[in-house]
């Protein structure tokens, strides 16, 4: 079953830069099969980065083909991508988009990562639009039928576009070993 990514939109009081408080909309990515696994979810994820009350805004599927997170990177960049085949009936060209996000620090290396993700594709395609996503966060759905250690692999490559807290190290480091521990 192909993935279905939902942006909810998060409405609540954030501290600036100079100690005040102001109330911002910040959209995340949740991976869920319904609006309301998506609503689920995001009251889930969003409990635990913000201790004040919140509110969801807006819930919408989005339309992204697929999600590519690389690591050391901050920001996430809406990729526009045009399949090219074409119709030997006719002799025309079609084209058919789709929307990639990946992460990147800027557009040259939002280009850069597009091209790397697309390197296996057979057929032509040409990057038609590259804009950096107002999107903050993406937040992948792990089922419990997923080997423990490639959840850890998938969610650390996903975490590291946030600084992880020292603590969040050990933990994931203890994890490791007991489950080395474990297989051998």
């Amino acid at each position: 079953m192909s993935t279905m990514w939902f942006e909810c939109k998060i409405k609540y009081r954030k501290i600036d830069e100079n100690g005040g408080q102001k109330v911002t909309t910040e959209p995340y990515l949740v991976d869920a099969l319904s609006y309301t696994e998506a609503e689920r979810r995001i009251n889930e994820e969003m409990a635990a980065y913000i201790s004040e009350e919140f509110k969801i805004t807006n819930i919408k599927v989005a339309n992204y083909a697929e999600i590519h997170p690389f690591e050391n990177s901050d920001r996430w960049f809406k990729c526009k991508i045009a399949l090219i085949a074409y119709d030997e009936e006719s002799g025309k060209e079609r084209k058919t988009n789709m929307y990639y996000l990946l992460q990147a620090n800027d557009i040259k290396e939002a280009f850069d990562n597009t091209v790397h993700v697309m390197k296996n594709t057979m057929g032509e395609y040409s990057i038609t639009a590259i804009s950096e996503s107002p999107i903050i966060d993406v937040f992948p759905y792990f089922s419990g039928e997923e080997d423990a250690l490639e959840q850890l692999e998938k969610f650390n490559t996903l975490k590291a576009s946030r600084p992880i807290q020292e603590e969040e190290k050990i933990d994931t480091m203890e994890f490791e070993t007991e489950f080395s521990e474990i297989e051998g």
